[in-house]
């Protein structure tokens, strides 16, 4: 068995090969053959994309029409609404099914930049390929690629960005055009995109400085973002409300708040209406919990125990590298980024909305995932092999 777990163990690449071949089948089999999804945000896009084909792609004409509403400029949904509308012209009346394929291709190399950036840290393929499971099951994959929508388009831009500055941690290196082009393409998949970016940039700014390279001490930094976020939040309610009371953009925001609501449509959710600046803090702080919250009122038991056993594995994983890791600065860099970029995700979409089915969260997955090989090797480099 110990042989096994080696990195000379002569069968690791190819059950790695196996193992991403079964995952990535049974993932496509269960989108094949659930059936792609609409939804009303489809619905819209699918509008927007007959839009496009009408004015031929002229993207000059398509940014100014519906200057009037009250939603996000044009620009930020202008790469799935092209991608809908080339599928519209070249597959007509198979348009859905096209960018349901559209969206699987996105998962397999989303797979493959997975492998490549745990292969980079120098993950032994053993390690990694026991953790394709887990990807295989989890109910977020499962579900979003079916959608006609820009979520997976979202994920795939995300684990292709993680992928970047993984490989910049282990080269040493900042891949500026990579990461710029990137920015690019996520700013045009998703208006919500900000707190990706944030992240990226934030990051690079942070690299230089080695204080923070240390598990404690990232854990330390991010529970003062978890405690300090709430009050800056608190705040923020309060001058929108005293400058800005009327404007409808800002409504939007603070009369969510203005109810108790926690989870968007999920009023079991929700608590009573706030009163004082304590109430509000509650609000924002039970925001940012539920955020990755594994269950609902409408989830089946098998669904609740899948998302129990990825965070569950998720969490242990981050617990080894606390007690364990510093044993290389890259794999502490590492989880600070992804780390950083979790937090950042939920910490936006606590103060905009959380989703009903808990969709903006998709992004962050993969990365998260990524814990539990990385984790592995850590545990195994110190006690197993007591490198």
């Amino acid at each position: 068995m110990k042989n096994i777990f080696s990195n000379s163990w002569r069968y690791g690449n190819i059950f790695l090969f196996i193992l991403f071949i079964i995952s990535f089948s049974l993932i496509a089999l269960y989108i094949l053959y659930s059936g792609f999804s609409m939804s009303s945000d489809s619905e819209r896009f699918s509008r927007w994309a007959d839009n496009l084909i009408k004015l031929k792609f002229n993207f000059y004409d398509f940014f100014l029409i519906e200057k009037i509403s009250l939603r996000p400029h044009l620009f930020f949904f202008s790469l799935p609404v092209s991608l809908i509308a080339l599928c519209k012209v070249i597959f007509v009346n198979n348009w859905q099914f096209a960018f349901l394929l559209l969206n699987l291709i996105l998962v397999f190399f989303s797979l493959i930049i997975f492998v490549k950036s745990l292969l980079l840290i120098g993950v032994r393929p053993v390690l990694i390929a026991i953790s394709l499971p887990v990807i295989a099951l989890s109910v977020d994959i499962l579900i979003w690629p079916k959608f006609i929508l820009s979520d997976m388009i979202y994920a795939f831009l995300v684990m292709f960005a993680s992928y970047f500055i993984i490989k910049g941690i282990v080269k040493n290196k900042i891949y500026y055009l990579e990461l710029f082009l990137i920015i690019f393409l996520l700013l045009a998949s998703r208006p919500a995109s900000f707190p990706v970016i944030f992240s990226i940039i934030f990051f690079l700014i942070i690299s230089k400085y080695k204080i923070l390279f240390e598990p404690k001490r990232i854990l330390l930094f991010l529970f003062i973002l978890f405690i300090s976020t709430p009050i800056i939040y608190t705040l923020a309610y309060y001058f929108i409300e005293y400058n800005f009371n009327g404007i409808v953009k800002f409504d939007f925001i603070t009369n969510m708040v203005k109810e108790g609501m926690i989870i968007h449509d999920r009023p079991e959710t929700w608590i009573n209406k706030p009163s004082n600046f304590l109430d509000i803090f509650n609000i924002y702080f039970l925001r940012l919990i539920y955020f990755f919250n594994p269950y609902a009122s409408t989830f089946s038991v098998v669904h609740i125990l899948l998302n129990v056993t990825q965070i569950f594995l998720v969490l242990f994983s981050i617990s080894i590298w606390l007690y364990f890791g510093s044993y290389i600065k890259t794999i502490d860099k590492i989880f600070l980024f992804i780390l950083l970029l979790s937090f950042s995700v939920a910490a936006f979409h606590s103060f905009i909305l959380i989703d009903y089915d808990w969709r903006y969260r998709f992004p962050i997955v993969l990365p998260l995932i990524s814990f539990i090989p990385i984790s592995l090797e850590i545990f195994l480099k110190k006690v197993v092999y007591k490198i």
